[in-house]
């Protein structure tokens, strides 16, 4: 006797239209639409108080900023007569803007540079250190957090050309020749302040990067070793690649830093003397509340902006690029 085959029983997947009449989207099973509506208007509320911040902070101070560029406000009169380009063509002729500008290029370069260089000098020796690790990155990450007004201030007093420590120290070792007055003399000021800022800068590369040091792995490292590499080779092809997307995003913060800087020259030169020190940032300021050229170092301002936001924006590709080749390795 043959049994008979069991009867087949075919399920029928609901199409996408009658699961929209359902209240549900393909794909998306037990999700209905009612708790997807619930959880946007969840997202829009939650997200709402940070959107309102950044309009009033960010969105409509850009926007002012833009409007000032256009007008030759002073600061006090409520309707400031239309200018045009008047201020951009004023900004291309300045010659002391282009003087700042050119100390912005030295600050950028040197004040990146150097801290990069010295921080990645300071973790690659302390990298094996554990006993005491601890407090060479306290000592190291100091003065980063330290008010720049204050580490101005100190350095103002390192620099000074009678009791300054640096200029004793000079001439306690016979190089009296040396000895000047280093934030008096335009020669000097600008490198003064660039090693202030330079000291400063370290400490945070140097912890950064040691951190990321901390991840590498040690066995490619190992393994290059037995392989035959030297140390400049096993940096290069080993633990630089591993460590490239943190040392991007150092490189982007310092850099970007540079663009900006205005806080350690105000304090310990003011921009001068005769203008040696001068930055965008600080000549912008100067027109802006001491001139009461509102429109004028706002422009300024606001080309400080364009040029940074580019840099930033490549350099976090950069980075993100770098991330991602590193997950694939």
């Amino acid at each position: 006797m043959t049994a008979s085959p069991a009867p087949t029983v075919t399920a029928t997947l609901p199409s996408a239209k009658e699961s929209r009449r359902r209240g549900r989207r393909p794909g998306r099973a037990g999700v209905s639409g009612v708790t997807r509506r619930q959880q946007a208007r969840l997202g829009v509320l939650l997200v709402a108080p940070a959107v309102a911040l950044m309009l009033v902070f960010l969105v409509f101070p850009v926007l002012n900023s833009v409007y000032y560029v256009f007008v030759d406000f002073d600061g006090l009169d409520t309707t400031p007569p239309f200018v045009g380009l008047g201020n951009l063509t004023e900004l291309a002729q300045d010659p002391q803007m282009w003087a700042a500008a050119r100390n912005n290029l030295i600050w950028i370069v040197v004040g990146t540079v150097g801290p990069l260089v010295l921080g990645l000098g300071l973790a690659l020796l302390l990298w094996g250190v554990r006993r005491g690790s601890t407090f060479y990155r306290v000592v190291f990450f100091l003065p980063y957090v330290l008010p720049q007004v204050a580490v101005g201030v100190v350095w103002g007093w390192i620099y000074a050309p009678t009791r300054g420590w640096l200029n004793r120290g000079l001439e306690a070792v016979g190089l009296d020749g040396l000895t000047r007055g280093w934030l008096g003399d335009p020669g000097t000021a600008l490198y003064a302040v660039l090693g202030t800022a330079v000291w400063t800068a370290t400490g945070f590369v140097f912890v950064i990067i040691l951190s990321a040091l901390r991840n590498v792995d040690n066995a490619q490292v190992e393994a290059a070793t037995l392989d035959g590499a030297g140390y400049l080779q096993r940096l290069r092809h080993v633990v630089l690649p591993q460590i490239m997307p943190v040392f991007l995003m150092v490189t982007a913060l310092t850099l970007i830093g540079g663009f900006a800087v205005f806080d350690i020259v105000f304090v310990m030169t003011g921009g001068g003397p005769a203008n040696a020190t001068e930055v965008l940032g600080t000549y912008a300021y100067s027109n802006a509340f001491q001139l009461s050229r509102i429109s004028y170092g706002t422009t300024l301002a606001l080309v400080v902006t364009a040029l940074a936001v580019p840099v930033a924006v490549w350099l976090d590709r950069l980075q993100r690029r770098a991330s991602i080749e590193e997950r694939g390795a």
